[in-house]
């Protein structure tokens, strides 16, 4: 059974009249500007947070071979899934205060169909689980062991996520249990891929093992739809990182697609759902949060609180690491 679409045009309509998303008046990227009709970029583009050059060459080739935009962003964020190095994403990711590891993941295609799973133990591949439900299940979320089950009856691989560097890390850790995170080190970074193919369709993909030595059963961002992915294939797309307890109160991926939607530029977009969170919270320059998107046109932008973000690029064969400009001067 295919899952409908997310949520209807006419009540993103409402919800951004309701939440003021037009109201611009604290903006950093000035003025909406009157939408204007969009050139179809000449090839695909595929952007992802922070230096994961692997998995961003591996969704630029596949999106150069032709495979959809869903598949190429599912295959590439894969690769940090599995990557036992990475401590904030997948395998080896670090556990909770408790010592389990658990992943939390959303993908969204070009109709605007929605998955996602969070709290999930002993499955690797959580963004291509996400894409299970949304496709095979009539829901848009599932989590804990309700999604693991899911998963093992079709046919994902069980397997123990906490590693032996990640078990180490987090006894050393327990000595103190000092728990604080620290701005663009790898204790709440995530990967959130976005990717335009060869027929001008956008999908995207956000996965991850969520803050490191978190309380048991704390989900993030990155599977709430809207908060840390959200894609409009009219529009474009966008995706968060960073804390997600202020991504999630400011529902920061819709705003940049609605401020996209009506005008603005993705770098300007970013810019403004980083200036939402900075005036609402005086304790910002405690945590980073940073955002990417891409619009139609095939245009990109990313914006963060604290200088050190970095946005993956790969277009025309070339996989590009783009500093994000910040809200934080150095």
């Amino acid at each position: 059974m295919k899952r409908r679409s997310f949520i209807s045009r006419g009540t993103l309509g409402s919800l951004a009249i309701s939440m003021g998303l037009l109201s611009t008046s604290r903006s950093m990227a000035g003025p909406l500007k009157t939408k204007t009709k969009v050139k179809r970029p000449s090839k695909p583009i595929s952007i992802c947070t922070w230096r994961f050059e692997k998995a961003n060459a591996t969704c630029g080739a596949l999106l150069d071979k032709g495979t959809p935009a869903l598949d190429a962003v599912i295959a590439g964020v894969a690769v940090e899934e599995e990557n036992l190095k990475n401590t904030t994403v997948g395998k080896g990711g670090a556990p909770d205060r408790e010592g389990h590891v658990t992943l939390d993941a959303c993908v969204m295609d070009k109709n605007g169909n929605a998955g996602s799973v969070a709290a999930v133990e002993n499955i690797t591949h959580v963004a291509a689980l996400a894409r299970k439900v949304m496709e095979d299940t009539p829901h848009v979320m599932m989590v804990a062991e309700g999604a693991e089950q899911f998963a093992l009856a079709n046919g994902f691989k069980k397997e123990d996520l906490l590693t032996a560097e990640s078990e180490k890390a987090w006894k050393e850790w327990l000595k103190t249990s000092n728990y604080k995170p620290i701005i663009n080190i790898e204790n709440h970074d995530t990967i959130g891929m976005l990717a335009m193919d060869a027929n001008g369709d956008l999908s995207g993909a956000c996965t991850t093992s969520g803050l490191a030595y978190k309380m048991r059963g704390r989900v993030g961002d990155s599977p709430i739809i809207g908060s840390g992915l959200y894609i409009d294939n009219e529009v474009g797309g966008a995706v968060a990182t960073g804390m997600g307890e202020e991504v999630i109160k400011s529902v920061g991926s819709f705003l940049i697609v609605e401020l996209m939607k009506n005008g603005m530029l993705p770098q300007q977009a970013c810019e403004e759902a980083v200036n939402r969170i900075v005036t609402k919270n005086p304790a910002y320059t405690d945590f980073q949060v940073a955002y990417i998107a891409m619009n139609k046109a095939g245009e990109t932008g990313s914006f963060c609180i604290h200088p050190g973000f970095t946005m993956m690029k790969y277009s025309d064969n070339q996989n590009e690491a783009i500093a994000s400009m910040s809200y934080i001067k150095e």
